[in-house]
């Protein structure tokens, strides 16, 4: 049986876990990577790229913590 609610729970279920922690990883491993070859490049211009590519992950990392916090509410309302 479905249960209708008039507002979305503030819950995370198993499978909202298991897919926030896939992301998490993915995110943690490119994030990882960016710096790495950050470091590894001479050109300026790729090294920017490079940057943003990282500043990406990180803000992808802040927003699935951000979510375990507040148990599913990214708006913590």
């Amino acid at each position: 049986m479905q249960q209708n609610y008039a507002e979305v729970p503030n819950i995370i279920t198993g499978k909202d876990l298991d897919y926030l922690s896939d992301m998490f990883n993915w995110n943690c491993g490119a994030l990882k990577m960016a710096h790495h070859f950050q470091n590894e490049v001479k050109d300026e211009n790729l090294k920017a790229m490079i940057q943003n590519v990282y500043e990406t992950h990180m803000n992808n990392l802040k927003t699935v913590l951000s979510l375990l916090q507040e148990g599913g509410n990214a708006n913590g309302q």
